[in-house]
C-alpha cells in the first residue's frame, strides 16, 4: 500500500499531533500549504513569485497557483516512498486537482485519514485553550489549571495568560460551520472513491494514535 496520506478533520481534532505521529512512524514528509508557499516564495520559482503578488495583495492564492505548487513539491525526490498532505485538499476542486496532479507525477492515489470529533468535544477543547502574550506557550484550563489573567506558569515567564477571539465558543462554532460546509464534503467525495479512513479522534493521544495505525493497518499499511 502506497505511503501517501492526506489528513482531514475539523479545526480542534488533533490533526497537527497525528501529523508528527505519522510522518515519524512511516518516514515520510509533513507537506502543508503554508509551508510550501513560503518555501516557493523564498526560493523565487515561477510559481512562488506568482503566489507571492496575491499574498502581497492579501488575496487568497488561487487554486491552479497552488496546485502547482502541489505538484513541484510531490515531484521533489522525499516524495517518492510516500507524503503526508495537512491543509490541503480543502474543497472538492481541490481535491480532483490533486489528484490529477498526482496521477501526473506518477504517484499512487493517496489514503485519506478523516479525524472524527462531534462538534461539542470541538467547542470544548478549543474554548478552553489559552496563551501566554509574552512567550506564546499553550495551556488549556482543564489539564494546566491556568486561566485569563493568571501569570504563565513556564520558567522565567512574566507573561500574562489570555483567550484568542477566535477561541471563544461562538467562534470556535462559526469555524465549524465554515469547515462544514467547504471541507466536509471531501468525506464523501473520498468515501465513494473507496481511500476513506475514518477515525474517532476522542481519547488520549496514544488512543488515537492506535486506531489511526490499526485503522492503517487494515488496509495494509505497517
Amino acid at each position: 500500500m502506497s505511503r501517501n496520506l492526506i489528513l482531514l478533520g475539523p479545526p480542534g481534532a488533533g490533526k497537527g499531533t497525528q501529523a508528527e505521529f505519522l510522518v515519524t512512524k512511516y518516514g515520510v514528509p509533513h507537506i502543508s500549504t503554508g509551508d510550501m508557499l513560503r518555501a516557493a516564495v523564498g526560493n523565487g520559482t515561477e510559481l512562488g513569485l506568482k503566489a507571492k503578488e496575491y499574498m502581497d495583495a492579501g488575496k487568497l492564492v488561487p487554486d491552479e497557483l497552488v496546485i502547482g505548487i502541489v505538484r513541484e513539491r510531490l515531484s521533489e525526490s522525499d516524495c517518492a516512498a510516500g507524503f503526508l498532505l495537512d491543509g490541503f485538499p480543502r474543497t472538492i476542486p481541490q481535491a480532483e486537482a490533486l489528484d490529477g496532479a498526482i496521477a501526473e507525477i506518477g504517484l499512487e492515489a493517496a489514503t485519506v485519514v478523516n479525524m472524527e470529533v462531534a462538534d461539542e468535544e470541538l467547542v470544548q477543547r478549543l474554548s478552553g485553550r489559552r496563551m501566554c502574550r509574552e512567550c506564546g506557550a499553550i495551556y488549556h484550563i482543564s489539564r494546566d489549571g491556568v486561566d485569563v489573567g493568571d501569570r504563565c506558569p513556564a520558567a522565567g515567564c512574566e507573561g500574562e495568560i489570555y483567550q484568542r477571539s477566535d477561541d471563544q465558543a461562538e467562534a470556535i462554532r462559526q469555524r465549524l460551520e465554515v469547515y462544514k460546509a467547504q471541507t466536509a464534503p471531501l468525506i464523501d467525495y473520498y468515501g465513494q472513491k473507496g481511500s476513506l479512513v475514518r477515525v474517532s479522534a476522542v481519547g488520549s493521544i496514544e488512543d488515537v494514535n492506535e486506531r489511526v495505525s490499526t485503522a492503517l493497518a487494515e488496509r495494509g499499511l505497517d
